[in-house]
């Protein structure tokens, strides 16, 4: 790669790292994953998917919408379950490619479709058999 085309990508990376421009990064199938933090205890509750639409609804309601990729259809968090996230604030990351919703959830306890809290209740553990899961308390 020559030097001009090393600088052009350096200025690009540069230009969205430090942009005020809100400007998401879609993957080919035009998602965005969303990661969706407690925004009072800070907890991780879950990860999903946020199409164009999802994050423009997210941000004209002020209530959180993803994208089931299983469904192929936009859904609004809680709305069969109770546990509706209303957005505190929506972050995007360094190279606009990941979101970050922080949330206040009216039933925290039926985040997950479990029935859990959050999504992420098993932890990875390395033992002598290989990997496992063991459930967090």
């Amino acid at each position: 790669m020559s030097m001009r085309n090393d600088q052009a990508t350096a200025s690009s990376e540069a230009a969205i790292e430090e942009t005020r421009d809100f400007r998401p990064r879609f993957n080919e199938a035009g998602l965005l994953p969303c990661i969706t933090q407690d925004a009072e205890s800070g907890d991780v509750l879950m990860m999903a998917w946020m199409n164009r639409e999802a994050v423009d609804l997210t941000l004209a309601t002020g209530e959180v919408h993803y994208f089931s990729r299983s469904r192929n259809s936009l859904w609004k968090k809680g709305e069969t379950s109770g546990a509706i996230q209303k957005l505190i604030e929506l972050r995007i990351d360094c190279d606009q490619d990941c979101l970050l919703a922080r949330v206040a959830v009216a039933d925290r306890a039926r985040t997950c479709h479990t029935g859990r809290g959050d999504c992420f209740y098993r932890i990875a553990e390395a033992t002598p058999d290989g990997l496992r899961l063991r459930m967090r308390d």
